[in-house]
């Protein structure tokens, strides 16, 4: 995987949440955290919870054993730290995550329910699967850290995650991917809500998935 400095890997970041806010994909609340693999060791990420106009000052430079080394990261943002680095330690091939509210994702948060894998934009970033459902557990805790890491454990492909009555998490490699990728899902969920009106989405034709995953599989 290609490192990038800190600096590049802010304005990546910047980046990719401003193509969020102009697909219109972000919650009205504007809530969010993102962040980069820097190196094996190190990530960059937001310390700041609202990222409406984020700005390339408003990260930090955190070790992924917690220690923050550049940059602050306010009390009520360090459960957050903890969320992402136990993502980068579980799989390597991550070296972007978003965090966000976006709002259609966030229905089946609520429901408790795995967003289907029926549209076809999803295969493009590389999601040829349902998005798990990541049991609810106390932000922050022993309990909810553990949860993410089992189900990507169980789902070693998947490149994303819905936190149950919570939201989304998304991966890519680089910041602009992860972007994408909410795009894409949030497309999906929205999609499919609305195919409920239409008798309900249909799923791909038996083993496409199946191919699909075969060849991620081989490209890793």
């Amino acid at each position: 995987m290609a490192t990038a400095s800190p600096d590049e890997l802010r304005t990546q970041l910047v980046d990719a949440v401003r193509e969020l806010f102009t697909a219109g994909v972000m919650s009205h609340s504007g809530h969010a955290n993102v962040s980069a693999r820097a190196d094996g060791e190190t990530m960059v990420i937001s310390n700041t919870g609202r990222v409406r106009q984020l700005r390339p000052d408003q990260f930090a430079v955190v070790r992924l054993d917690g220690e923050v080394v550049e940059g602050d990261i306010t009390p009520e943002n360090m459960e957050i730290v903890s969320m992402h680095t136990r993502v980068y330690r579980t799989r390597g091939d991550i070296g972007a995550i978003i965090h966000t509210h976006s709002p259609a994702v966030t229905g089946f948060a609520l429901a408790n329910r795995p967003l289907p894998c029926r549209y076809e934009a999803l295969l493009r970033f590389g999601q040829a699967e349902d998005v798990p459902v990541v049991p609810w557990a106390p932000r922050g805790t022993p309990e909810s850290l553990e949860g993410i890491v089992r189900t990507l454990q169980s789902h070693p492909l998947t490149s994303a995650v819905i936190l149950a009555n919570h939201g989304l998490l998304a991966f890519g490699v680089r910041p602009m991917d992860a972007a994408q990728l909410v795009e894409a899902l949030e497309e999906a969920a929205g999609a499919e809500l609305e195919a409920t009106e239409l008798g309900g989405a249909v799923d791909f034709p038996e083993g496409a998935l199946d191919a699909v995953r075969a060849g991620m599989r081989r490209a890793l």
